[in-house]
């Protein structure tokens, strides 16, 4: 039995020593193939008002007799005539054409590494190139939060609006937790669903040690930093109390940075009642003050159709086949290291 144990130990060194050297050799591959030249990106956009009065007039055209049809079709040319001869008097008068205000709408998915990040900053540069302060940023956001510097810069994009005075409203149809809630709080309003996800700030972070197996077996490690706290707890050699002491104040310090930042954008909060890491449902979010308003995305952009132009925008990153693989040679890495080297909002 300690032949077998000893020969697994030696076997187990081999595959971290594998993985390891897999691991540079797949960062050089992954740091060449991401030199490749990205294929053009291009911005979408797509008017929500045209969307919704074209699904309007096919349950029409379905549900109402021709004769039914026929009146109302009648109705709104009436209507429209008067609106061009109220437009054409204006103009005649030197008055300019009143446009209506705009509602730009973002979505954004989350992961654990807040992926879209990318496309979310190049579509909000998109929008503030053109928006004026009497028109409206909507995300729609999912999240359930991730990496800390990750959804702090995703958080900060968020910002970019508030700071160009342009009014932000952040809609939670389904989750907003940890770091998905750090970047809801930025927003000058806040809507969730009845049943949506909200909360959860906190700060959380694991590892697994394997220094009591390695030193069973009489399996050595190395491990040599420059600078007292490089690193604090690791996976292969022995933590110390000391070490784990100075992790800990790592999170308590990521956390204090966590609820400061809320506090900014929602002083109204009991940050110390609601920084437990525990999450709420929307009913009970509403009466936290966590959100405004019980209301999904969907009847919030219905009510603002009448009298508001709606586009969702959407920047589209087009990879070429080598991206791809970066991408996914990059994931893998990620899957291996991230959890050593950073902490997640969670």
């Amino acid at each position: 039995m300690h032949s077998f144990w000893l020969d697994y130990g030696l076997f187990a060194a081999k595959v971290i020593t594998a993985l390891v050297l897999l691991g540079a050799l797949l960062m050089v591959v992954a740091t060449l193939l991401s030199l490749r030249q990205r294929e053009r990106e291009s911005i979408e956009i797509e008017k929500l008002n045209d969307k919704f009065e074209s699904m309007q007039d096919a349950l029409e055209s379905e549900l109402l007799s021709k004769a039914e049809m026929k009146a109302l079709r009648k109705q709104r040319k009436k209507e429209e005539k008067l609106e061009n001869k109220a437009l054409q008097k204006r103009l005649k008068d030197g008055d300019e054409e009143p446009g209506k205000p705009r509602v730009f709408v973002l979505r954004f998915l989350g992961d654990m590494h807040a992926s879209e990040v990318e496309s979310l900053r190049e579509s909000i540069t998109a929008v503030l190139s053109v928006a004026k302060k009497e028109d409206e940023v909507c995300v729609i956001l999912d999240s359930a939060g991730g990496i800390v510097h990750n959804y702090g810069l995703a958080a900060s994009q968020l910002a970019r609006i508030r700071q160009k005075n342009i009014p932000l409203v952040v809609s939670i149809d389904l989750i907003a937790a940890s770091g998905g809630y750090l970047m809801a709080a930025v927003a000058n309003k806040i809507i969730a669903a009845p049943f949506a996800i909200v909360g959860s700030i906190g700060v959380r972070a694991e590892l697994p040690n394997f220094h009591r197996f390695l030193k069973k077996h009489d399996i050595d490690i190395e491990h040599h930093t420059a600078g007292e706290y490089k690193t604090t707890l690791t996976m292969l050699g022995e933590n110390t109390d000391k070490a784990r002491k100075k992790f800990r104040e790592e999170l308590e310090e990521a956390h204090d940075l966590f609820k400061q930042y809320i506090t900014d954008y929602r002083p109204q909060l009991d940050i110390e009642k609601l920084a437990t890491g525990e999450y709420w449902y929307g009913t009970h979010a509403i009466t936290l003050k966590m959100i405004d308003e019980l209301l999904t995305s969907d009847d919030y952009l219905l009510a603002k159709a009448e009298a508001h132009d709606i586009f969702e925008v959407n920047y589209v990153i087009n990879e070429t086949l080598s991206d791809k693989v970066s991408t996914f040679l990059n994931g893998i890495l990620s899957q291996v290291f991230q959890g050593v080297f950073k902490t997640p909002l969670k």
